[in-house]
């Protein structure tokens, strides 16, 4: 088919320079075969944000139990397998598709779209600024993620701007149809919560698409599996069915029928599309899910305990700042008896200029860091508390659960 690839993110492509640059170069190897944006792949398959996302939920907290329910890491193989067969199919380039789906969820916060919430509120509240993941992905591979180079020295992922504007952009919640790119000069800090904006490539735009047709097969096989579902919503399954001709509404079968469906109906004049019929089956299971699965009841203890955990870790980290003392009311008050606030004080003397005061193992450590220092010299509580907010967003679910154990400890 390959009907695409005349806007491929290609070299060929006018949009070329600006796509592959970095806000800091990163170092060369005069023998690397990779491309910018596989480089970009593999920078963020070996991030720490990317190997905590397989404790994170997706929708059913702690995987419900089981060993077979989806995980925010599954849920990002799912979207870099859809994305990638549209990719492939449509002639676009597929390294920067696979490097969009493999980063689009690294700004994720313990507990998922709850703790996103939560979050959202505790940041609105004491920063001015709402939290939202798709924006905190790309800060946080702007600012937080640090990787070693081959000097041993710490520095950030550093990622391309199509990467990243394929981060921001990736919202897959509002419903669209025929979704085209941007133009590329629109900043990334003028997008905006909601998905309004599209990204800036055609790869960035499967990767949303991808992102929806993912989520909804998979939460309804684990729905299933949890025993949500009572006999007439599975019989309102089987219509859902039949609408496409198929006998069942599950991850193979939505994923196949649309991927098929979009290959078939996009074109660069229409954007990335879907058949009515295939637009209408979409927003009706979507509706479905939202209703049988995301608002029900049995959530609703999940979403009280993700609250209490996150606001308690919150009001407890917050209490600490002392200004230029802070590390040390940290190491005084509670260094060892908690080991979670030894940890944030740790990684909050990464991202800072140390004052003369600050301890000596702080000292040591930031002679092998290169990375941007966001918290300067904490010189205000408020960027005291977005290293608090950064710091529990990056959390996975068990460390997050382990922490509030802590604050129970005598």
């Amino acid at each position: 088919m390959k009907s695409f690839s005349s806007v491929a993110m290609q070299p060929s492509h006018p949009d070329w320079e600006k796509a592959v640059s970095r806000e800091n170069e990163l170092y060369e190897r005069t023998d690397d075969i990779r491309s910018p944006f596989l480089r970009d792949y593999t920078r963020v398959l070996h991030s720490l944000a990317y190997r905590r996302l397989k404790h994170k939920t997706q929708v059913f907290y702690g995987a419900a139990g089981s060993d077979h329910i989806c995980t925010r890491i599954e849920h990002v193989s799912h979207v870099e397998s859809v994305s990638n067969s549209i990719a492939r199919t449509l002639g676009l380039n597929e390294e920067l598709t696979r490097a969009i789906a493999m980063a689009h969820d690294l700004g994720h916060a313990p507990f998922g779209h709850r703790g996103e919430s939560i979050l959202s509120k505790l940041s609105m509240e004491y920063l001015g600024k709402p939290f939202w993941h798709e924006a905190n992905g790309v800060y946080f591979a702007d600012n937080i993620e640090l990787l070693d180079d081959p000097q041993n020295k710490k520095r950030n992922l550093d990622l391309t701007y199509a990467v990243r504007d394929g981060i921001i952009s990736h919202c897959g919640e509002v419903d669209q149809n025929k979704i085209r790119p941007r133009d590329i000069s629109i900043p990334l800090t003028e997008i905006k919560p909601g998905g309004a904006l599209q990204a800036a490539t055609w790869e960035g735009c499967v990767v949303k698409f991808a992102d929806k047709i993912a989520y909804l097969g998979r939460d309804i096989e684990d729905a299933k599996r949890l025993k949500y579902f009572s006999d007439a919503q599975l019989s309102t399954l089987r219509e859902l069915a039949g609408k496409c001709n198929r006998d069942a509404v599950n991850t193979t079968v939505i994923t196949h029928s649309m991927i098929i469906d979009i290959c078939e109906h996009s074109s660069i004049e229409e954007g990335l599309t879907l058949s009515p019929l295939m637009e209408e089956v979409l927003a009706e299971i979507k509706l479905f899910n939202y209703e049988n699965i995301y608002k029900n009841k049995r959530l609703r203890y999940f979403d009280a305990y993700a609250e209490l955990v996150i606001n308690s870790l919150f009001r407890e980290l917050s209490s600490y700042y002392e200004g230029p003392d802070t590390f040390r009311k940290l190491e005084e008050d509670d260094f060892h008896r908690r080991k979670f606030i030894e940890e944030f004080a740790r990684y909050l003397a990464d991202y800072c200029d140390l004052p003369e005061n600050a301890p000596e193992w702080a000292k040591e450590d930031a002679e092998h860091l290169l990375n941007k220092k966001v918290y300067g010299s904490l010189e205000t509580k408020e960027l005291y508390l977005q290293a608090v907010v950064d710091y529990i967003a990056g959390m996975t679910d068990n460390y997050a659960v382990d922490a509030f154990g802590q604050l129970l400890m005598c």
